[in-house]
């Protein structure tokens, strides 16, 4: 959905949250936040996206495209561009870092 304005095409859809998951494991919490918004410079897959883990209430990775900063991973207190392709390599990421910092699956316990 569109509209005009000055001669602009200005995209009035609004985001809409297509997934949304969060688990707590005592000390430790998975949520992942996956919305669709209009294709844009900044959102060029027409995603919006948060995927965290946290433990002991800090955040030890995370894989975001927060606003003006692109497609981004959080490692404890680094940030690095990220290479988004789709959801499902993203979810794929996410889980072989927590693999690797948790020593185990999440499933796994």
């Amino acid at each position: 959905m569109t509209r005009r304005h000055s001669g602009h095409i200005i995209p009035t859809m609004k985001a809409k949250i297509i997934l949304h998951t969060k688990e707590m494991k005592g000390e430790e919490t998975v949520e992942m936040k996956v919305w669709q918004v209009p294709k844009s410079s900044e959102k060029p897959h027409g995603v919006k996206f948060s995927v965290v883990y946290i433990k002991s209430g800090q955040r030890l990775i995370g894989y975001d495209n927060a606003e003006s900063q692109g497609y981004h991973r959080h490692s404890g207190e680094e940030i690095d561009p990220y290479r988004f392709t789709d959801i499902w390599k993203l979810i794929d990421d996410f889980k072989k870092d927590l693999k690797r910092l948790r020593g185990r699956d999440w499933d796994e316990d």
